[in-house]
């Protein structure tokens, strides 16, 4: 663990430059600066205690102005849950390299600074502005397949062949013509083949433009890539902002209580120490005029705390729901089970108990678009409880909530136009203003028309189609 002290001027620099110590120049941060600072000029928002960055050593950077009992509570908040979390949790350990993040960051920031001095700021933020357009499908939500060897690729095509000639019928031939003349699925084989070369569908958007683009020069490949290799950096901040606060806070909380019981903190202390923890995990009521969601803090914090009961005093009731935890007395390495091998949705779908939803007052509103009002649809109730964890569980996943767009085809010996689908869940469709603007900055980065399919998720039916050729440049 590193530890810096800082200003609330260093913090605001912080805060723009995505919470990294080192970060190219872009706009954007600039715009994310000024908007921070006003807004704390104004005390209409405070800064952050601590900010936390998964790399390796951990750099926490505590703010100057916090008190020494503050100090204390952020320092095991950050560097000991964060640190812990960034470490060991699988995500963070499959999808980002915390030895090599800053060095990397170095990297980006000298190479995009002496692009700006040899093609120029305007041309360098163009590929930028399209870049961060589409961060948010410029990640791989899949481990990827190792690439074959070449011995067995040749295995493959040899089990193929013989496959083939196994299989073959010679009644085929005698499939009737279509009205062109043409066999039917004569040209479906060329498709496949071409879908195959290109390893389509792809769901990262920026790593295919980065791979296949026939416009971009080797410096503008290299940009995207950089914004990519971002992107895929935070991907599992963004799937894990529940365990992760509710790791640090549960962390922070445990420690400073021990530390107190032990006679190593004050009364004074403590009350401080308590009185910034309760503000932390304030959860307003759905029907508050504070009330802006489930405060991530505050729903990780019960349900560690929670498992910590089942496993030191469960009820029948959780004897029913965790037979594998419940009494097992062994509440840490429950917990270090829980925060190695989890996510949001996976660890709300696996340990949010009954009990909890009862204290949250957990109820499930039935939303539909033909109806004038709202349905109350579940409540925590026997009938109630399996809908709810899974409805909540289904919330935080980004999976279900952020739009599936992935590349279905492009004819590079063709007219070269890059073939998008979005699978529309439950009819929502894209924002049209918003949507146009990216078809725009993926022509940019393509060179050639782009066109975007709305496919229904259950029907497999188009609902409609759009091109850049319909928006204009």
């Amino acid at each position: 663990m590193q530890m810096e002290i800082i200003s609330s001027q260093q913090m605001l620099d912080a805060y723009s430059s995505v919470g990294m110590p080192l970060m190219y120049r872009h706009w954007s941060f600039g715009k994310h600066f000024l908007y921070q600072e006003l807004l704390y000029r104004k005390a209409g928002r405070g800064l952050a205690y601590e900010l936390v960055i998964n790399s390796n050593p951990c750099i926490v950077y505590l703010m100057e102005e916090n008190t020494m009992a503050l100090q204390a509570l952020v320092t095991a908040h950050a560097a000991l849950g964060h640190n812990h979390f960034f470490k060991n949790n699988h995500l963070f350990r499959q999808w980002t390299d915390a030895s090599a993040i800053l060095s990397y960051l170095d990297f980006a920031k000298s190479y995009i600074a002496r692009c700006e001095e040899r093609h120029g700021v305007a041309a360098v933020e163009a590929i930028l502005d399209s870049a961060h357009a589409l961060m948010e499908q410029g990640v791989f939500r899949y481990r990827r397949p190792p690439k074959l060897s070449s011995e067995r690729q040749r295995e493959g095509i040899r089990e193929r062949l013989e496959y083939e000639e196994r299989s073959y019928n010679d009644l085929w031939r005698t499939l009737p013509r279509s009205k062109s003349g043409d066999n039917v699925g004569e040209k479906e084989p060329g498709t496949a083949e071409r879908k195959k070369t290109l390893k389509l569908p792809e769901e990262n958007l920026l790593y295919f433009l980065e791979k296949n683009s026939l416009v971009l020069e080797p410096w503008q490949r290299e940009i995207i890539r950089i914004v990519r290799v971002v992107a895929q950096y935070f991907y599992p901040q963004r799937q894990t902002q529940v365990m992760n606060e509710g790791c640090a806070t549960f962390v922070h909380y445990t420690l400073m209580n021990t530390l107190f019981d032990r006679g190593l903190i004050s009364e004074g202390a403590m009350l401080e120490i308590l009185r910034n923890h309760s503000n932390v995990i304030f959860q307003p009521a759905f029907d508050d005029p504070r009330f802006s969601g489930i405060n991530p803090y505050a729903l990780g914090l019960d349900m560690m705390q929670d498992i910590q009961r089942i496993s030191t005093e469960p009820t029948a009731e959780d004897r029913d729901w965790f037979p594998d935890i419940a009494g097992n007395g062994n509440w840490r390495e429950t917990l270090l089970d829980a925060w190695a091998n989890h996510r949001d949705e996976s660890f709300i779908r696996q340990y949010l108990s009954p009990a909890l939803m009862r204290k949250w007052r957990f109820f499930i509103l039935t939303d539909a678009a033909s109806e004038p009002h709202y349905e109350v649809a579940s409540i925590h109730n026997e009938r109630g409880y399996e809908k709810i964890r899974a409805g909540l569980a289904h919330s935080y996943d980004i999976g279900a909530s952020r739009p599936d767009i992935q590349v279905v085809d492009v004819d590079l010996l063709g007219d070269r136009q890059l073939r998008l689908e979005h699978k529309v869940k439950n009819g929502i469709m894209l924002e049209e203003a918003n949507r146009d603007a990216t078809l725009r900055h993926i022509r940019r980065l393509w060179g050639y028309e782009v066109s975007l399919a709305a496919i229904d998720a259950q029907t497999g039916g188009t609902l409609n189609e759009r091109s850049t050729s319909q928006i204009g440049e």
